[in-house]
């Protein structure tokens, strides 16, 4: 099967690195190049043929929407960008998806999916190719530094006014994140919200008594919005 040829397009070197790590891990992808702003994407353009590229929208020298006016054939676009205000102006121009940073591996598997049935029926879904993967990970961002955090490391996460306590097997990171959009980052099929405050991972509950959850030696509330669903989660009906 034929990669599909893709370019990401980004002033940030990290936001760079981290759509070349998801890349990375989905074996049709093909990175044809990196780039810093707009006029570099366009040089390599004008010499390659791409499939998709990965747009970020606020950059020096040309924004990403101007630059998406200026492409000459059909390319799957997939805006990866801080700001939510610029969706509707990328919808405009037909974009595939658009990615707020941060943004997880899932979603960013879900935008791929979508732009590989636009470019043909025969190709493959990124969803099967995964079947095989084993890579589960989210990437925050925190004290100047980005960390990889595997889902089967992360035990719980708390809400703190506008932080958000991340619990790992390892470590305990507090980064500057709304609660819900930590929670957005996170497959539900994995981790379960048990309380306003409180997202467990399901696979690391030792025991549940009462209205409170152990997992190792922390203590986590349940709910009583939240404890039905809870139950049916865990396959247990409404006593």
């Amino acid at each position: 099967m034929d990669k599909v040829l893709c370019l990401i397009v980004d002033d940030e070197p990290v936001a760079r690195d981290i759509i070349k790590t998801y890349c990375s891990h989905l074996d049709q992808l093909q990175i044809v190049a990196s780039c810093g702003n707009a006029l570099e994407a366009k040089r390599v353009l004008d010499q390659q043929k791409i499939d998709i590229v990965f747009l970020d929208i606020n950059m020096p020298i040309m924004d990403g929407i101007s630059f998406v006016k200026t492409l000459k054939y059909p390319i799957q676009v997939i805006f990866t960008t801080a700001y939510k205000e610029y969706a509707h102006s990328a919808f405009d121009l037909a974009a595939c998806d658009y990615l707020l940073k941060p943004f997880s591996f899932d979603r960013f598997i879900v935008a791929v999916d979508k732009a590989l049935e636009k470019i043909g029926p025969a190709t493959q879904k990124i969803v099967e190719i995964m079947e095989t993967k084993t890579e589960a990970f989210v990437f925050i961002k925190t004290d100047g530094k980005i960390y990889k955090i595997q889902y089967d490391e992360l035990l719980f996460a708390e809400a703190q006014g506008n932080y958000t306590k991340i619990t790992t097997t390892s470590y305990t990171l507090l980064p500057k994140m709304p609660f819900s959009n930590f929670e957005e980052l996170l497959p539900k099929s994995l981790f379960l919200r048990t309380h306003r405050s409180f997202i467990i991972n399901k696979s690391k509950i030792n025991h549940i008594e009462g209205n409170r959850i152990m997992i190792n030696t922390n203590e986590i509330p349940i709910g009583s919005n939240y404890r039905e669903v809870l139950m049916n989660e865990l396959g247990f009906s409404k006593e």
